[in-house]
């Protein structure tokens, strides 16, 4: 089984619990911070939404360019969960079309020609994952002082009990 396939099924159950909270956020509350110095809910929702692209472009490609960034705006949920799916379907692909080598080619995070770091792809694709698992976290904490059902990811929550 090559690497790619390998992190197949993590990445499915991630997915599919990154969704599931996802499709939770009050499209009307984007602005709210919970702190001034938070980012606001909206921006966070709209990172969650786009950090699956960011497993496509490191598989197929050898960098980001952060200078190039659209930046952020508030979006209704359904078109941040449009958007998800997207980058969940083009990445599983990239995955699982990998090659083991493609896992050691060098990738780098720029913003304009300044390198911010490199590290082999392999590397740089379980940050990703894990990097998005932190803000999927933080998502869990904004909705959960906006009072919003936090659904069970690996296992049951104060509002969702194991099921049988």
């Amino acid at each position: 089984m090559s690497i790619g396939q390998s992190l197949l099924p993590e990445f499915d159950l991630e997915m599919a619990s990154t969704r599931r909270l996802l499709e939770r956020v009050p499209s009307d509350k984007g602005p709210w911070k919970p702190h001034p110095k938070s980012f606001p809910l909206g921006h966070l929702a709209q990172l969650v939404s786009i950090m699956p692209g960011w497993l496509t472009r490191t598989v197929r490609g050898t960098e980001i360019d952060l200078s190039k960034s659209a930046g952020y705006s508030f979006e209704k949920t359904e078109t941040l969960l449009s958007q998800f799916d997207q980058h969940v379907r083009e990445a599983r692909a990239a995955l699982a079309a990998a090659k083991d080598e493609d896992f050691d080619v060098i990738w780098s995070l720029k913003h304009g020609e300044q390198i911010l770091f490199s590290a082999p792809r392999g590397t740089v694709v379980r940050s990703h994952i894990n990097h998005l698992i932190h803000h999927r976290a933080q998502l869990t904490v904004y909705l959960r002082l906006l009072d919003v059902p936090i659904p069970g990811m690996y296992g049951p929550t104060a509002d969702e009990r194991w099921q049988g």
